[in-house]
């Protein structure tokens, strides 16, 4: 065979493993959004008429413990503690950690809570960074709050400092930022409730972009599309990520995530499972996938349950900077877990799990932007090289947009036919808008910074990256 031929062939071979990747994304999209709208008309069918307030009178509601790592955030710190304390729930309290902040944020805390030193003995079941204070208030009103002052060790070991604190069988684990739903702890405790053969480790909801928004005192009182571009993009992002995909690979029990920014727990299997890992920046997912590699392990039954209502709002990175940062980050921890869990991989004996989601993550999560940055820089030398094949390149790149758009597009819809969150017209013109935009201008921006997580996996960065927030916007309503 000729030079000429082995150029002909690799680029045969090339052309169409592109094709058959591309359409097997595409593809599993399509089936994962169809088990997404049979899970979530399922969903809203049995819960649309719950009365939550009725469950308030429960005797089995559990008792919970809502844990708030928090570092640096002074700006935003008391309006969010006091959304914590606002929730609909009777049986809880609020642990908020200041890991090591640098900034006014303990200064913010103690005097917009009045706390005071306490005498409260903490108990390290978890190795934890050293801890300098626990404080409670003298406001019978915040009665409920306690917050730690710890040296820095990174969220997951502020969070497993909350969790040797905790007293309560179950834990909801957030990111301080967030903006919760009033209703947002009994929805989330449902499942444990309802729980007979399978005892319930996890649950975990959809978070929504708060950009925006209108917030007083620690509520969300009207929600409306992002001004910043890229916090609008965003929640195109999040509608396609929670509505589309994880309500899927929950329906399949297939789910290796509960987002950081919200889940709650089971306290018992978490410390038995060590508590979240310190050793990696994606701690979320990697104790989810070790407390359900645990339960497989020990032969007990469990669940993992998806709430797909919009129950937590978050502020999104508004630039650039932070926004890669952040991505690069999740890159990471993506790569960490599926290291640390890859006897996982093909393994029969974690059944869905091992079969099909670890696969999934592992094709389509991590590798396809290799694959697409690859296709990219072949693409880049055959058009140098004057032997690119440009019918074939300009359908392939028109398919994959209109796939891009149709599938943000109804993301979209999906939202709009369920919980309706958007009620302006504006602000769903928004939001298709950079639905034509993002397959263009964002995407390759994501697809950069996970190239630069594995850079950065490479070379031993272990580093959170700082996530510097604007605060939420008060605007009148």
């Amino acid at each position: 065979m000729t030079g000429i031929d082995w150029l002909d062939t690799g680029i045969w071979v090339f052309n169409y493993f592109i094709l058959f990747f591309a359409f097997l994304v595409m593809i599993s999209y399509l089936v994962l959004a169809a088990i997404s709208a049979r899970g979530l008309t399922q969903y809203l069918a049995r819960n649309r008429f719950v009365n939550y307030q009725a469950l308030l009178s429960l005797e089995n509601v559990p008792r919970v413990s809502l844990i708030a790592p928090a570092y640096n955030e002074g700006r935003t710190i008391e309006e969010n503690v006091k959304s914590l304390l606002a929730i609909n729930y009777n049986n809880y309290d609020v642990i908020v950690v200041n890991d090591g902040s640098k900034d006014n944020s303990m200064e913010v805390l103690i005097a917009g809570f009045q706390l005071v030193r306490s005498e409260i003995t903490y108990v390290p079941y978890i190795p934890t960074k050293q801890v300098r204070g626990i404080y409670i208030s003298t406001n019978p009103a915040y009665s409920k709050l306690v917050v730690i002052d710890k040296e820095n060790g990174g969220k997951a070991d502020a969070l497993n400092t909350g969790i040797n604190h905790s007293q309560n069988p179950y834990l909801v684990c957030i990111d301080v930022d967030c903006i919760m739903d009033k209703d947002v702890l009994l929805k989330l405790a449902k499942p444990y409730m309802e729980a007979s053969d399978s005892k319930v480790i996890a649950t975990g909801g959809v978070v929504r972009i708060a950009n925006s928004c209108v917030i007083k005192a620690g509520k969300l009182v009207d929600v409306k599309a992002p001004d910043n571009f890229l916090a609008r993009v965003q929640v195109i992002e999040y509608l396609r990520a929670f509505i589309l995909g994880r309500m899927a690979w929950s329906k399949m029990d297939g789910l290796l995530i509960i987002s950081g920014a919200f889940g709650m727990f089971d306290r018992d299997i978490a410390m038995k499972c060590g508590g979240y890992s310190t050793s990696t920046v994606g701690e979320d997912m990697e104790l989810i996938v070790r407390m359900r590699r645990y339960m497989i392990d020990q032969g007990l039954p469990y669940k993992v349950q998806y709430i797909p209502d919009p129950l937590c709002w978050t502020e999104a990175p508004e630039s650039f900077k932070i926004l890669g940062k952040q991505r690069s980050r999740w890159m990471r921890g993506t790569i960490e877990t599926l290291w640390t869990h890859r006897k996982m991989l093909f393994n029969p004996k974690y059944k869905i799990l091992g079969l099909l989601s670890f696969p999934y993550w592992f094709f389509f999560e991590y590798l396809a932007p290799l694959v697409e940055f690859t296709g990219l820089i072949i693409t880049f030398i055959l058009i140098y090289l004057g032997i690119v094949n440009w019918e074939y390149f300009v359908l392939f790149i028109i398919l994959v947009y209109v796939f891009a758009v149709f599938f943000s597009m109804l993301a979209l819809y999906a939202e709009e036919s369920t919980f309706k969150r958007y009620h302006r017209i504006q602000d769903l013109v928004k939001l298709a808008g950079v639905a034509l935009i993002e397959p263009l201008y964002f995407h390759p921006f994501t697809v950069y910074a996970s190239l630069k997580g594995n850079w950065e996996k490479l070379r031993g960065n272990k580093g959170w990256g700082e996530m510097t927030r604007k605060g939420f916007e008060k605007k009148p309503s």
